[in-house]
């Protein structure tokens, strides 16, 4: 009998197995991480450099060179630092009570469809108005300092923490609810055991969803009854005409709330680790 040959054996013995890719949420490398947010920073600075000092096409009264505003900040960087100091604590503390005060609302308004008729209604009417009216009647009835800018943090950022608490814990997956009610459980433990961590990445999307407007509400209550802060520094040198400063005070908002946004990422990846591994971007 004459020896078969390699490609005869293969075909003898049947068609070799194709190996399947494995299939998976991508993973970012940490250098990717790092340098793509990089590069559009420094497409944003060369954009701004070339628009202001080379083109020329915007006046410097609106929007000062890179230059102009780094020697603003350069000037004075202790000042800027204690305010953007305040406004941070103002926007961090109104997220927590608005973030609180939220989930509990947005709890009862789950958990009673009679409550949810009565006062959801109201809320989106609260939403509804714009806050930035509201400054002057916050001013009269709490005075100057954080207290009405508080308020202003509060009122413009607890409604999407409403709405995606409700959300999330009325939409819980009906196989998990039907687990719970197979295995006898109560209605405290299938809300501990599987209504609440089902609706945990819903929630942390209105918690996303809120901390910018929580940087927003501080500034504009700074705006209108701030003692100190960015919003106030910002008022302060537009009223000389210092658009320098103003613009670094505007800068320095944008990375406060950039680091803001990215602790509170931080912390979704931390309380949910499962999230990542049980979904895709594809």
């Amino acid at each position: 009998m004459t020896e078969l040959s390699k490609p005869q054996q293969a075909s003898a013995a049947g068609p070799e197995p194709v190996p399947v890719p494995r299939v998976g949420p991508r993973r970012r490398t940490g250098l990717g991480v790092l340098l793509l947010p990089l590069a559009g920073l420094l497409v944003a600075l060369g954009m701004w450099w070339l628009l202001t000092s080379v083109l020329e096409a915007i006046h410097p009264a609106v929007l000062p060179p890179p230059g102009a505003v780094l020697s603003a900040f350069a000037a004075a960087p202790g000042q800027f630092l204690e305010h953007a100091g305040d406004t941070t604590v103002e926007t961090v503390v109104g997220f927590v009570l608005s973030s609180a005060c939220g989930v509990l609302i947005g709890l009862s308004l789950a958990g009673s469809r009679v409550l949810e008729r009565m006062f959801m209604p109201l809320l989106v009417a609260v939403n509804a108005v714009p806050k930035i009216a509201l400054g002057p009647l916050l001013v009269g009835a709490l005075g100057w300092g954080q207290k009405p800018v508080l308020t202003m943090v509060f009122l413009l950022c607890f409604f999407p923490i409403v709405l995606s608490t409700a959300a999330g814990l009325t939409s819980t997956p009906s196989d998990l609810a039907e687990l719970a009610r197979s295995l006898d459980a109560s209605r405290w433990q299938a809300f501990r055991k599987v209504r609440l961590p089902a609706a945990l990445p819903q929630i942390f999307v209105g918690l996303k969803v809120a901390m910018p407007l929580a940087a927003i509400g501080a500034v504009i209550g700074e705006f209108q009854a701030g003692e100190s802060g960015l919003g106030y520094l910002i008022v302060q040198a537009g009223g000389v005409g210092d658009t320098a400063t103003a613009w670094a005070a505007i800068i320095l908002i944008g990375l406060m709330s950039i680091l803001l946004y990215f602790a509170l990422v931080l912390l979704e990846r931390l309380a949910l680790p499962w999230v990542r591994d049980t979904t895709s971007r594809g």
